[in-house]
């Protein structure tokens, strides 16, 4: 079956103009986010800290659903450390943003390193080359980050962020497009 002919095709044509909305919606958002860096870095942190202190809470809970003392005090330490984590990230957001931005660039930079290592074992199959691209550009943005640190804690997470939206709103975007219902 072609992919013109499938029941996904068909529903996302039936769904394109709900797709341009929300494809418009993440493009402002983005473009917000990168506008404005800095406060989207101090929102990011906000919010992963709610995430952490809520996920820790509802471990905390869990914990003593556990049987066996090992499991149980393990259970426990996660949860304690899950809010403790949400706890600093609310409190302390600049001091935050600092350590999520060197976690990034860390992943950036072990990320790069195995896409480096996988676009030269796959050399020469077709598209290789554009996993050593992928490889650089995140060993590039990894060094960059971890370079620039502290400094670069006050807008790196924002702009990635915003650039993240903008791409993705751009790309429901232009599917809403491609799939806009015959008149």
């Amino acid at each position: 079956m072609a992919f013109t002919d499938s029941v996904f095709h068909s529903r996302v044509r039936a769904s394109s103009t709900r797709l341009f909305w929300v494809g418009l919606a993440l493009t402002l958002v983005g473009i917000a986010a990168i506008v404005f860096p800095i406060l989207s870095t101090l929102a990011a942190t906000l919010l992963v800290g709610w995430v952490f202190l809520f996920a820790g809470a509802f471990m905390l809970v869990g914990a003593f659903s556990v049987h066996g003392t090992g499991p149980f005090f393990g259970a426990l330490l996660i949860s304690l450390l899950s809010i403790a984590a949400g706890l600093f990230l609310l409190f302390n957001p600049l001091a935050g943003a600092a350590a999520l931005t060197i976690m990034i660039a860390i992943l950036f930079l072990i990320q790069g390193v195995f896409e480096l290592v996988f676009a030269f074992e796959m050399r020469p199959a077709p598209g290789w080359v554009w996993m050593l691209i992928s490889g650089a550009a995140s060993l590039v943005l990894g060094v960059v980050i971890a370079g620039g640190w502290p400094g670069t804690s006050l807008f790196a997470l924002g702009l990635l962020l915003g650039i993240n939206f903008v791409t993705t709103g751009l790309g429901y975007l232009f599917v809403a497009r491609a799939m806009k219902p015959a008149a």
